[in-house]
């Protein structure tokens, strides 16, 4: 069951934790169920801007990546218009797509589980860093992480750009950067994950309750794919014991 913390208020297990073991987690697919509002608001916003939407599983196929990259790949918006769609698409997250989302069943469990484990939690997420904070305070489990690294807030930056994140690698990079652990593991649902997770010699583990598919997954590189969160714990405690996390440097090239 999804329980809601007020502000200045925290959970029973959550505690403050020092340097050692850390899991980071995906959000869209793999904390939170967007039910709808994210393939909703994409559809809203092509529509808006006299696109028609691509069929349901196109519109899944976009949940993870940063979304003007996934409107680049996958529709046939103009570059020049990706910026009006992303706005159009942001205000109608905010205003109905956010409360749409729900905490995927067994994710709080397994989060008192690790954090009674003494392991650290983050979340490594390609939302902008802002609402990513939003949207996890809204499901009232912003409690259970230490770091919340996202995307920049402007998705308009282009590279070069002061603040501009590449991609998923880089903000994996960010919160190992910000954690220190002695080792960690991240957890995810699509290949974005997995890719970011190896480039900075992390194991992912696959969240095959969310939206890629378990080949996807798997090819991409994950350790192992289980279907569900309450399966996660024994497994993910295995994994977080045996890779150490060397994140990679901002700018540094992946060997």
């Amino acid at each position: 069951m999804n329980r809601a913390w007020p502000p200045g208020m925290l959970p029973r297990h959550v505690r403050h934790r020092g340097r050692g073991p850390a899991i980071l987690f995906d959000l869209d697919g793999t904390l939170i169920d967007p039910a709808g509002g994210i393939t909703g608001g994409i559809a809203h916003a092509l529509q808006a801007a006299g696109h028609a939407p691509p069929d349901e599983a196109t519109l899944r196929a976009m949940v993870g990546p940063k979304l003007p990259d996934a409107l680049l790949t996958h529709t046939s918006a103009p570059p020049g218009k990706i910026p009006e769609i992303v706005a159009t698409y942001r205000r109608w997250y905010a205003e109905t797509g956010m409360a749409m989302g729900k905490v995927y069943p067994g994710v709080i469990d397994l989060l008192d589980t690790l954090v009674d484990e003494g392991i650290t939690l983050g979340v490594a997420t390609q939302k902008p860093q802002a609402l990513a904070h939003a949207i996890l305070r809204k499901q009232g489990i912003h409690v259970y992480f230490d770091v919340i690294a996202g995307a920049p807030d402007q998705e308009a930056l282009a590279p070069g750009q002061q603040g501009f994140t590449p991609g998923k690698a880089d903000i994996i990079a960010s919160a190992l950067d910000a954690l220190s652990p002695t080792t960690a593991v991240m957890i995810g649902d699509r290949a974005q994950d997995v890719e970011g997770a190896l480039a900075n010699n992390i194991a992912c583990v696959g969240a095959g309750w969310g939206y890629g598919s378990s080949g996807e997954l798997k090819e991409a590189g994950a350790v192992i794919v289980l279907p569900e969160a309450k399966d996660i714990t024994p497994q993910l405690l295995r994994e977080v014991s045996r890779y150490p996390a060397h994140p990679v440097r901002r700018g540094a090239k992946t060997p």
